[in-house]
């Protein structure tokens, strides 16, 4: 079995609900993976989506904030959902595909501006996240599994526009990185993205507040493809829609994109 999968963070997926038919009736994934939908599951525009063929559907919704959701042409069965850190957040909802790889799509919190969980609530609140991440992980050593989805964190020096600069800035401090790194150790998770370009400056997300975003380009890889270590062989066809920063009103973020042979 060959599928394609794709992960964008929509921010908004009634506001971009033409984005997302854009990016399904010219990339055609056979599964795409949104974060923070910011929408009840109720209210969500799937029946726009199930016309151009993704009628299967794994959601977790909640009004105005987060939100992830599973659009698939391949059968879905739901598996569940973890709220991490208690936050009772739509963070995180798993569906397993009829070949038995489940895939889990992830919204880790942003983390808010300072990075000193004394002096700001949610950074304390997305280490937490990320630290029960790791402990699942190490209870139940997932197999035959994709993660993905938005992990606010850009783990590589090759992930932001410049290292040194951001080393301070939420998203790439090293307690964060350390933390995400114990987590992808923890579920044998295989970095599917860089196992298919290894080097090189390589980005998602680009801020709102660049003028011109593209010229800067001040960008981060936040966005994230993971496979454990049994099937991480069979991804490849990494790539990131880069254009996708380009629509009109888009998100802040670019789809990623990869193909795996199962």
């Amino acid at each position: 079995m060959t599928f394609t999968l794709a992960t964008w963070n929509i921010n908004s997926v009634r506001l971009r609900a033409a984005l997302v038919e854009k990016l399904l009736r010219e990339e055609a994934p056979d599964v795409l993976c949104l974060q923070e939908c910011k929408s009840p599951v109720e209210k969500m525009p799937s029946d726009v989506f199930a016309a151009l063929g993704y009628g299967h559907v794994v959601a977790r919704g909640q009004k105005g904030y987060n939100g992830v959701a599973i659009f698939s042409r391949l059968p879905l069965e739901e598996v569940g959902a973890h709220d991490f850190a208690d936050l009772g957040h739509a963070r995180h909802v798993a569906a397993r595909l009829p070949n038995g790889v489940t895939i889990h799509n992830f919204y880790v919190p942003a983390g808010g501006d300072i990075p000193d969980r004394e002096q700001n609530v949610k950074f304390g609140q997305k280490l937490d996240y990320v630290a029960q991440m790791r402990d699942w992980a190490r209870a139940e050593r997932p197999e035959r599994a994709i993660l993905v989805g938005d992990l606010n964190i850009a783990p590589r020096e090759d992930d932001v526009w410049n290292h040194k600069q951001l080393l301070k800035i939420v998203s790439h401090t090293p307690v964060e990185t350390a933390l995400l790194a114990e987590a992808q150790e923890a579920g044998g998770w295989v970095d599917v993205t860089r196992q298919d370009i290894p080097e090189g400056p390589l980005f998602s997300w680009w801020s709102y507040r660049s003028p011109d975003w593209d010229a800067a380009d001040k960008g981060r890889r936040l966005d994230h493809v993971w496979a454990t270590r049994d099937i991480a062989a069979a991804g490849h066809g990494s790539r990131v829609l880069r254009a996708a920063r380009g629509w009109e009103q888009p998100s802040d973020h670019a789809p990623v994109f990869a193909r795996f042979d199962l």
